[in-house]
């Protein structure tokens, strides 16, 4: 099988300066987006399993009266929003500054085991430590995602990794993770019947303690994202072109790495792994603003939120009075996604 990376862009195109035209159309685009946003989070709010007039939902926002109603609004609806919000910024980021990081356009945080890892963690926390609170176990997953993550980089061959073997190393570190995680379950049942819903990747029991708990974890790891757009634009280079544009690369693969590290692991541990957000955003974002990471990582921290509030207004519809868990709906849409992906000859000739 022979393996072709994408074409790097040379030094004088990277370090090329934007037109005007392109920067207002970069930021009216991240503007319109944002409008988008607001509207996603709009639908969040007034849609659900069950059906509620909007006159009933601006009630509840902002004349609560204490009705069935209003608790459903500002009790389940909202935080369910926010979280959304939240997690959405986090792993469109995580997965845009993986694929930089790895000169991998596959990369992802499910996609390469990162969130099997948290999730692994996690359940060991819950099954033979008796860890229950997120507080406690939001520390087993940010373990359990940085050995992960340099673990498939090692087994996908380190610097000489490409796309196709990253992808392998994490497709079977993510199915033995799982497996592994099954059979605690299934050995468990108190485990089993605290898990069943977030081993899935939902946003069902989100509620404002969790926001709270992970909210300064993922501020953190978007903070340091985006303070590393610069050195990451170098890297997508090559090293070479990176060190000779003064980008300290040991440096800023420590700190990409702790950026991930924080995100996946704080959004898998509100809500459990969620695949394929972070694989299809920074591919829809680069349509929009090309190559430069400084337009890509706001841009996915605000669509990432669209398609994952989407995901969850849709399984909350599809399957009335029920609800289909988010992370089933991300994975239906991602799966011929990530087909089409492999499939390009750009990424790989057989």
């Amino acid at each position: 099988m022979l393996v072709e990376s994408p074409p790097k862009r040379s030094a004088e195109s990277a370090s090329a300066p934007a037109t005007p035209k392109r920067h207002a159309l970069r930021a009216l685009g991240l503007l319109v987006s944002c409008g988008v946003l607001l509207l996603i989070c709009v639908a969040s709010i007034a849609v659900g399993a069950k059906s509620i007039p909007l006159s009933d939902v601006w009630d509840g926002l902002f004349h609560s009266t204490g009705s069935g109603n209003d608790v459903i609004i500002r009790d389940v609806r909202v935080p369910r929003t926010l979280l959304g919000l939240v997690v959405g910024a986090a792993l469109g980021v995580a997965g845009a500054v993986m694929q930089a990081l790895t000169r991998n356009p596959l990369a992802e945080p499910g996609l390469l085991g990162v969130s099997a890892g948290a999730s692994a963690a996690v359940v060991s926390a819950v099954s033979f430590l008796g860890v229950t609170s997120l507080t406690g176990y939001v520390w087993f997953a940010f373990l359990g995602a940085a050995v992960v993550s340099a673990a498939v980089y090692v087994l996908g061959g380190s610097r000489g990794a490409t796309p196709v073997r990253l992808a392998l190393a994490g497709t079977a570190a993510t199915a033995a993770l799982y497996g592994y995680i099954n059979a605690v379950q299934l050995l468990d049942a108190a485990a089993l019947d605290r898990l069943r819903f977030w081993t899935v990747g939902s946003l069902a029991s989100a509620d404002m303690g969790t926001i709270t708990k992970v909210l300064p974890f993922i501020a953190a790891g978007l903070v340091l994202s985006m303070l590393l757009a610069r050195p990451l634009n170098a890297m997508e280079m090559g090293d070479d072109t990176a060190r000779s544009l003064g980008a300290h690369l040991t440096r800023t693969r420590v700190l990409s790495m702790l950026a991930i590290t924080l995100l996946c692991g704080a959004a898998t541990a509100a809500c459990g792994p969620i695949v394929f957000v972070g694989l299809m955003i920074p591919h829809v974002v680069r349509a929009v603003t090309g190559p430069d990471m400084r337009w890509i990582l706001p841009y996915a921290a605000v669509l990432a939120p669209v398609l994952l509030l989407g995901a969850d207004v849709v399984g909350r519809v599809v399957t009335r009075p029920s609800e289909l868990q988010v992370g089933i709906v991300t994975a239906l849409i991602g799966g011929p996604v990530f087909i089409q992906l492999v499939r390009r000859k750009r990424m790989a000739q057989l």
